[in-house]
């Protein structure tokens, strides 16, 4: 069995049904109850209480670690969910890290998550890391305003950073937990082209058919909206990397492409496959 947290989440969710897919069993972990595959088993637990998540780890193999923002934060213990998942026979983790612990290491949410992949390092348990930059699909965050105004605010109009696809994401997830040949891999995902905020609106517009107006946030006001969902010091970090990408962070990835022999989906693919959110 495969225990995959964050499970309803945009990552989880199409690994779970890959997972699925291929014919294993599936645990899918979430904090509140929700719908899954056929033949997927849900559990509810909350990660900021580890032994919350020990009754879905009983009898696994595997396991898709995903970290909300508030176990980001300094003062985190996610380390015990790799001591669970050791005391509980669990073979093998993939862990969802983030690209910045290799181009922001000094950032405050940078050394919490640098801990947790030395914790995964050292855990005598087979592993693989998966360093994400930024998602395509933090655009959702836009779909309310450009539901109802036909507008985009956002900061740092003009500044691009090649996005990942979630289902990127996901997939290679899955070859992770599956295939062997991943132990000990730490792959960077991104997407296959650099893509301003401004360029990501046009592409909706252009899905949609319709006109969207970009309206370009103050930094004060982006964090401001950040800081509703996630700690201030992770909105802080973020906020960094979209506002001057450093070259590390420009660079487009080949890992995408190594693991799954193709190239990362472009943002316009994952806007067709979305674009009911924005209509």
């Amino acid at each position: 069995m495969i225990v995959v947290t964050g499970a309803t989440g945009n990552v989880g969710r199409p690994l779970t049904r890959a997972l699925a897919g291929a014919g294993e069993r599936v645990t899918a972990v979430s904090r509140r109850v929700a719908p899954v595959p056929d033949g997927v088993r849900h559990a509810v637990a909350d990660l900021a209480d580890p032994a919350g998540l020990a009754p879905a780890l009983n009898g696994a193999k595997a396991l898709f670690l995903l970290l909300s923002g508030d176990l980001h934060a300094p003062g985190a213990r996610p380390s015990e969910l790799i001591d669970l998942a050791v005391a509980s026979g669990v073979r093998r983790v993939v862990l969802l890290s983030s690209q910045g612990v290799a181009t922001r290491p000094l950032g405050p949410t940078r050394v919490t998550m640098r801990a947790l992949e030395d914790a995964v390092r050292a855990s005598g348990l087979d592993w693989a890391i998966l360093r994400p930059g930024g998602f395509a699909s933090n655009a959702l965050g836009w779909a309310d305003s450009i539901r109802t105004r036909g507008t985009v605010a956002a900061p740092f109009g003009d500044v691009g950073v090649p996005v990942i696809d979630p289902a990127d994401i996901a997939e290679v997830a899955a070859a992770c937990l599956l295939d062997d040949r991943h132990t000990g891999g730490v792959y960077e995902l991104n997407g296959p082209e650099v893509i301003t905020p401004r360029q990501q609106a046009a592409a909706i517009a252009a899905a949609l058919g319709s006109p969207i107006r970009f309206h370009e946030l103050t930094r004060a006001e982006a964090k401001a909206e950040m800081t509703r969902f996630v700690p201030a010091e992770l909105a802080d970090d973020t906020l960094d990397i979209i506002s001057a990408p450093n070259p590390a962070e420009l660079r487009i990835s080949p890992d995408v492409e190594g693991v799954l022999g193709r190239a990362p989906h472009p943002f316009s693919d994952w806007v067709a496959r979305n674009i009911a959110a924005f209509r």
